[in-house]
């Protein structure tokens, strides 16, 4: 029971960790002041923050899930495969971003978030997500 709380508490405390990184990063690289966009209500980059939580989210549960598969994993194994399937997330999720944004030529994702596009916002969730689920299934 004991082993199972600290493992519980580890995991989430790396989680929390990976996805503000995650977010940060993505910040960064999405030419929107994202803090300042969500200050100002604008929900397009709301969903885009919680694309990137909750697929993050989901790469992590799916790394953790692959490590307590494994018999010989030990929780500092564990911790590391989270932090690499996480970094490989976030790398996947600005590639993605910015090759969808090309190849759609009918409109500019950087252009739409910041004119508050709700639709655009709701659409790179959908992209987030949608690659958590490529990333996780790697993973499993």
């Amino acid at each position: 029971m004991v082993t199972v709380a600290i493992e519980t508490l580890v995991y989430l405390v790396i989680g929390l960790i990976m996805m503000m990184v995650g977010y940060f990063l993505i910040d960064l690289a999405i030419p929107v002041d994202f803090p300042q966009e969500i200050r100002e209500g604008n929900k397009a980059v709301g969903w885009v923050s919680a694309g990137i939580y909750a697929g993050l989210g989901f790469v992590i549960r799916s790394a953790i899930l692959s490590t307590e598969i494994s018999e010989a994993a030990t929780l500092l194994q564990g911790t590391i495969d989270t932090v690499v399937f996480s970094a490989i997330g976030i790398v996947a999720f600005v590639i993605a971003y910015f090759v969808v944004d090309i190849v759609n030529k009918k409109f500019n994702f950087n252009v739409a978030l910041k004119e508050k596009n709700e639709a655009a916002g709701i659409m790179v969730f959908g992209i987030f997500v949608g690659i958590a689920f490529i990333v996780s299934g790697v993973i499993q």
